[in-house]
Protein backbone atom coordinates (compact mmCIF):
# COMPACT_ATOMS: atom_id res chain seq x y z
CA UNK A 1 0.00 0.00 0.00
CA UNK A 2 1.80 3.14 -0.89
CA UNK A 3 0.79 6.42 0.77
CA UNK A 4 0.96 10.09 -0.83
CA UNK A 5 1.54 12.96 0.68
CA UNK A 6 0.20 16.43 -0.43
CA UNK A 7 3.66 17.75 -1.33
CA UNK A 8 4.04 14.40 -3.74
CA UNK A 9 6.48 12.47 -0.81
CA UNK A 10 5.52 9.12 -0.68
CA UNK A 11 4.59 7.46 3.07
CA UNK A 12 7.48 5.16 3.05
CA UNK A 13 6.73 3.92 6.40
CA UNK A 14 6.83 4.43 10.38
CA UNK A 15 9.82 4.14 12.93
CA UNK A 16 9.60 3.75 16.46
CA UNK A 17 12.67 3.74 19.00
CA UNK A 18 12.47 1.29 22.04
CA UNK A 19 14.35 1.76 25.57
CA UNK A 20 16.41 -1.66 25.58
CA UNK A 21 17.54 -4.79 23.53
CA UNK A 22 15.06 -6.89 25.84
CA UNK A 23 11.82 -4.44 24.89
CA UNK A 24 13.19 -4.41 21.14
CA UNK A 25 12.88 -8.17 20.89
CA UNK A 26 9.89 -8.34 22.69
CA UNK A 27 8.38 -5.97 20.58
CA UNK A 28 9.69 -7.68 17.53
CA UNK A 29 7.84 -10.97 18.50
CA UNK A 30 4.59 -8.75 19.09
CA UNK A 31 5.05 -7.48 15.68
CA UNK A 32 5.59 -10.36 13.75
CA UNK A 33 2.59 -11.84 15.69
CA UNK A 34 0.43 -9.25 14.59
CA UNK A 35 1.00 -10.07 11.10
CA UNK A 36 3.73 -8.12 10.04
CA UNK A 37 6.11 -9.08 7.43
CA UNK A 38 8.16 -5.98 6.11
CA UNK A 39 9.82 -4.91 9.32
CA UNK A 40 12.96 -4.90 10.54
CA UNK A 41 14.85 -4.03 13.73
CA UNK A 42 17.75 -2.05 14.71
CA UNK A 43 20.17 -1.97 16.52
CA UNK A 44 23.90 -0.50 17.77
CA UNK A 45 25.01 -4.20 18.01
CA UNK A 46 23.66 -7.96 17.05
CA UNK A 47 21.01 -9.52 19.32
CA UNK A 48 21.31 -12.51 19.80
CA UNK A 49 17.94 -14.54 19.44
CA UNK A 50 16.58 -11.16 17.41
CA UNK A 51 16.22 -13.91 14.21
CA UNK A 52 13.69 -16.15 16.05
CA UNK A 53 11.95 -13.46 17.49
CA UNK A 54 11.14 -11.73 14.17
CA UNK A 55 10.33 -15.14 13.13
CA UNK A 56 12.42 -15.18 10.09
CA UNK A 57 13.08 -18.32 8.52
CA UNK A 58 16.46 -20.10 7.65
CA UNK A 59 18.33 -18.70 4.69
CA UNK A 60 18.24 -20.86 1.64
CA UNK A 61 22.10 -18.92 0.92
CA UNK A 62 23.10 -22.67 2.08
CA UNK A 63 21.91 -24.46 -1.00
CA UNK A 64 22.38 -21.95 -3.35
CA UNK A 65 26.32 -22.19 -2.39
CA UNK A 66 25.66 -25.72 -2.58
CA UNK A 67 24.25 -26.30 -5.50
CA UNK A 68 27.28 -23.91 -7.23
CA UNK A 69 29.63 -26.03 -5.55
CA UNK A 70 28.08 -29.19 -6.96
CA UNK A 71 27.73 -27.40 -10.30
CA UNK A 72 30.99 -26.39 -10.32
CA UNK A 73 32.82 -29.82 -9.88
CA UNK A 74 31.02 -32.03 -11.65
CA UNK A 75 31.18 -29.28 -14.87
CA UNK A 76 35.40 -29.48 -13.95
CA UNK A 77 35.49 -33.23 -13.87
CA UNK A 78 33.11 -33.61 -16.75
CA UNK A 79 35.11 -31.25 -18.97
CA UNK A 80 38.71 -32.89 -17.74
CA UNK A 81 37.13 -36.04 -18.61
CA UNK A 82 35.79 -35.72 -22.44
CA UNK A 83 39.06 -33.36 -23.39
CA UNK A 84 40.92 -36.36 -22.25
CA UNK A 85 39.51 -39.49 -23.42
CA UNK A 86 36.70 -38.63 -25.94
CA UNK A 87 38.08 -35.69 -27.91
CA UNK A 88 41.97 -35.71 -27.17
CA UNK A 89 43.04 -39.09 -26.07
CA UNK A 90 46.65 -39.21 -25.15
CA UNK A 91 48.39 -41.57 -23.68
CA UNK A 92 50.46 -40.25 -20.47
CA UNK A 93 53.48 -42.63 -18.81
CA UNK A 94 51.41 -45.09 -19.56
CA UNK A 95 48.65 -44.00 -17.29
CA UNK A 96 44.73 -44.72 -18.17
CA UNK A 97 42.49 -41.47 -19.91
CA UNK A 98 40.40 -41.11 -17.27
CA UNK A 99 43.25 -40.59 -14.32
CA UNK A 100 41.38 -38.96 -11.99
CA UNK A 101 43.91 -38.25 -9.48
CA UNK A 102 45.40 -35.52 -11.72
CA UNK A 103 42.01 -34.00 -12.43
CA UNK A 104 41.29 -33.47 -8.58
CA UNK A 105 43.48 -29.54 -7.66
CA UNK A 106 40.94 -28.40 -11.08
CA UNK A 107 38.00 -29.86 -10.05
CA UNK A 108 38.44 -28.20 -6.61
CA UNK A 109 39.18 -24.58 -7.86
CA UNK A 110 36.28 -24.71 -9.92
CA UNK A 111 34.07 -25.71 -6.70
CA UNK A 112 35.49 -23.04 -4.63
CA UNK A 113 35.10 -20.43 -7.67
CA UNK A 114 31.52 -21.31 -8.18
CA UNK A 115 30.67 -21.38 -4.89
CA UNK A 116 31.88 -18.29 -3.96
CA UNK A 117 30.56 -16.35 -7.09
CA UNK A 118 27.37 -18.48 -5.94
CA UNK A 119 27.55 -16.30 -2.65
CA UNK A 120 28.04 -13.07 -3.67
CA UNK A 121 25.68 -12.90 -5.72
CA UNK A 122 22.91 -14.83 -3.85
CA UNK A 123 23.43 -12.72 -0.78
CA UNK A 124 22.58 -9.64 -3.36
CA UNK A 125 20.04 -11.16 -4.25
CA UNK A 126 18.57 -12.26 -1.46
CA UNK A 127 19.11 -8.97 0.57
CA UNK A 128 18.06 -6.51 -2.24
CA UNK A 129 21.09 -4.95 -2.77
CA UNK A 130 22.58 -2.78 -4.02
CA UNK A 131 20.13 -0.63 -2.32
CA UNK A 132 21.79 2.84 -2.30
CA UNK A 133 19.02 4.45 0.47
CA UNK A 134 16.52 3.14 2.92
CA UNK A 135 13.44 5.13 4.42
CA UNK A 136 15.32 5.19 7.71
CA UNK A 137 17.76 7.31 6.78
CA UNK A 138 14.86 10.01 6.23
CA UNK A 139 14.78 10.11 10.22
CA UNK A 140 16.92 12.55 12.59
CA UNK A 141 16.74 10.43 15.31
CA UNK A 142 17.55 7.05 13.58
CA UNK A 143 21.07 8.41 14.11
CA UNK A 144 21.16 7.24 17.37
CA UNK A 145 20.64 3.33 16.02
CA UNK A 146 24.36 3.12 15.90
CA UNK A 147 25.43 4.35 19.55
CA UNK A 148 22.20 4.13 22.16
CA UNK A 149 19.05 3.46 19.82
CA UNK A 150 16.94 0.54 19.48
CA UNK A 151 14.43 0.88 16.09
CA UNK A 152 11.57 -1.25 14.48
CA UNK A 153 11.24 0.15 11.51
CA UNK A 154 7.73 -0.41 9.31
CA UNK A 155 7.39 -0.42 5.68
CA UNK A 156 4.62 1.09 3.64
CA UNK A 157 4.41 -1.81 1.71
CA UNK A 158 3.82 -4.06 4.06
CA UNK A 159 -0.38 -5.18 2.95
CA UNK A 160 -1.01 -4.69 7.03
CA UNK A 161 0.10 -1.68 7.09
CA UNK A 162 -2.44 1.34 7.69
CA UNK A 163 -0.10 4.65 8.82
CA UNK A 164 -2.64 5.15 12.11
CA UNK A 165 -3.62 1.80 13.03
CA UNK A 166 0.33 0.78 13.12
CA UNK A 167 1.02 3.66 14.62
CA UNK A 168 -1.37 2.46 17.59
CA UNK A 169 0.31 -0.63 17.42
CA UNK A 170 3.96 0.31 17.71
CA UNK A 171 3.14 2.51 20.63
CA UNK A 172 1.05 -0.03 22.45
CA UNK A 173 3.98 -2.62 21.90
CA UNK A 174 6.06 -0.23 24.04
CA UNK A 175 7.30 2.33 21.04
CA UNK A 176 8.40 5.83 21.76
CA UNK A 177 9.00 8.95 19.21
CA UNK A 178 7.31 6.72 16.62
CA UNK A 179 7.29 8.61 13.49
CA UNK A 180 6.57 8.78 9.61
CA UNK A 181 8.69 8.01 7.28
CA UNK A 182 8.59 10.01 3.79
CA UNK A 183 10.74 10.27 0.81
CA UNK A 184 10.20 10.15 -3.13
Amino acid sequence: MEVVMSNQMKIQGLLAQFDSPAVLMEAARKTGEAGYRKFDCHSPFPIHGMDRAMGLKRSPLGWIIGLAALIGTSGALALQWWTSTIDYPLVISGKPFFSYQAYVPVTFALGVVFSAFAALIGMLAINGLPRFHHPVFYSDNFVRATDDGFFISLEAADPKFHIEQSRIFLESIGGKNVEVLSGE
